[in-house]
């Protein structure tokens, strides 16, 4: 499993989003609350982030742990953003390691993170993974599940499916080819943020701490701080949140529960 978080709202630190919150995305790596699967995210991590005046995000991405690397928490101090994508790893079992597997995953304008796995990894995915064309399998980034998952979701929205329902589509597809697990996916373009709660926890603040003058919005895996203002998004939902408000409604298909013993991640609940 994994931990994951976006933000959208006037310009704040990276710092501020990720190491400042007494319960932030970078102690998550270490000490979750709510993390079900897994009790460590030490596999990986990244950040994903808009500059003013240009719609491509720039990433920082390495493979061990958070706390591990000298140069993110400068970085971070520094870096101001008015939109951002992070997330902490703990691996699938069998999947790749190194940086290229750790999200957020990106093209274009895109940023994208899943907090869960595909069960039976490789083999189950044979004849998902067929559909796609041979230059977008070429194209994955990292030879793991998310990156999978990631290729369906760019196909989607390359095709010109709006963000919750490539997500809610491509969650579709997987259960219809028989494929379990969990499947909390995380997307935005600087714009609009749109996740899915389906297999884990999933909560949201509008307002509050999560910007200056209350004006910000935060999608994350669990709350950063124990204020006022998070909401938890249902299991079995699709959200989607802009400055204007935010937006959840049902999935057309939710996953079945995993198998017992399919944790993920090289350190067990």
């Amino acid at each position: 499993m994994c931990r994951h978080l976006a933000y959208l709202g006037p310009p704040v630190t990276v710092h501020a989003l990720v190491f400042g919150p007494p319960f932030g995305l970078a102690r998550q790596a270490w000490a979750p609350r709510r993390q079900r699967h897994g009790t460590m995210n030490v596999d990986g991590f990244g950040i994903g982030w808009y500059a003013d005046g240009d719609p491509v995000p720039a990433r920082y991405r390495r493979a061990g742990p958070i706390w591990a690397d000298p140069g993110v928490a400068d970085l971070a101090r520094v870096t101001r953003t008015r939109a951002l994508l992070a997330a902490v790893r703990s691996a699938t079992s069998g999947t790749e390691s190194g940086a290229a597997a750790a999200a957020p995953y990106a093209s274009g304008r895109w940023l994208f993170s899943h907090n869960g796995r595909l069960n039976g990894w490789p083999a189950s995915t044979a004849r998902l993974a067929a559909g796609l064309p041979a230059e977008e399998l070429l194209a994955l980034e990292a030879r793991c599940d998310s990156a999978l998952v990631w290729a369906l979701v760019a196909a989607r929205l390359k095709a010109g499916a709006p963000a919750g329902q490539a997500l809610a589509g491509v969650i579709a597809d997987l259960v219809g080819h028989g494929i379990g697990g969990r499947f909390n996916f995380l997307l935005t373009d600087g714009e609009a943020i749109s996740a899915t709660a389906a297999g884990d926890t999933l909560c949201y603040r509008v307002g509050g701490a999560a910007g200056p003058g209350g004006a910000g919005v935060v999608v994350a895996s669990e709350p950063s701080d124990d204020e006022h203002g998070w909401t938890d998004a249902p299991e079995g939902s699709v959200l989607t949140a802009t400055l204007d408000g935010v937006e959840v409604r049902p999935l057309l298909v939710t996953p079945p529960p995993p198998a017992a013993g399919t944790e993920e991640g090289r350190i067990p609940a």
